[in-house]
């Protein structure tokens, strides 16, 4: 984590806030920021009011030094409508406490872990409607790997989608291999 603050006080509450559960540094310029950002750097919190200007000018380099950091601008600045565009992904308006701080990281780092875990949901199931498609259920019923692979499919689903209704049932099991470019077997 890396938290951009100009004010010492608020910056070390943020840093030591999010010490508690992650790795957590601070920077009180821009131009401080981007000599400590490296690509270890997950998610960037970002006060837009620094000294050498304003830090959303500064989120393409931020990006680029982070391999693509997560960022909450933490700020007393309104949100125009300039944050549209902005390379941002959450926007909390001072005064900010260091939990809500917290809370907003860890949301964003659940969302990032939920999205490659639909990603790899996705992709088991392609390889389970292709091996479907082309071999007899029989043989698929004896193979360890494919066993291996319904696992993980089971797995994955209580994690993407807790609702059974969602993507568990056989008719939504269907349409979901059929939107993938193969017909599932009952």
């Amino acid at each position: 984590m890396l938290v951009v603050e100009d004010d010492p006080g608020l910056r070390e509450l943020y840093v030591h806030a999010l010490g508690d559960d992650y790795d957590a540094r601070g920077a009180a310029t821009i131009a401080d920021a981007l000599d400590t950002a490296d690509a270890s750097v997950s998610v960037v919190v970002l006060d837009r009011r620094l000294p050498d200007g304003d830090g959303l000018d500064a989120l393409s380099e931020l990006e680029d030094a982070t391999d693509g950091a997560f960022v909450v601008a933490v700020t007393a600045v309104d949100p125009g409508l300039g944050i549209v565009d902005a390379g941002i992904d959450d926007y909390l308006v001072k005064p900010v406490g260091p939990e809500r701080v917290g809370d907003a990281v860890a949301a964003l780092l659940d969302r990032h872990s939920y999205e490659a875990a639909v990603a790899r949901y996705y992709a088991l199931a392609a390889k389970r409607a292709a091996l479907e498609a082309a071999h007899d259920a029989a043989a698929l019923a004896d193979d360890e790997r494919y066993q291996r692979l319904l696992a993980d499919l089971d797995d994955l689903r209580e994690h993407v989608a807790p609702s059974p209704a969602l993507v568990g049932e056989p008719r939504r099991a269907r349409a979901l291999y059929r939107d993938l470019g193969a017909e599932a077997s009952d």
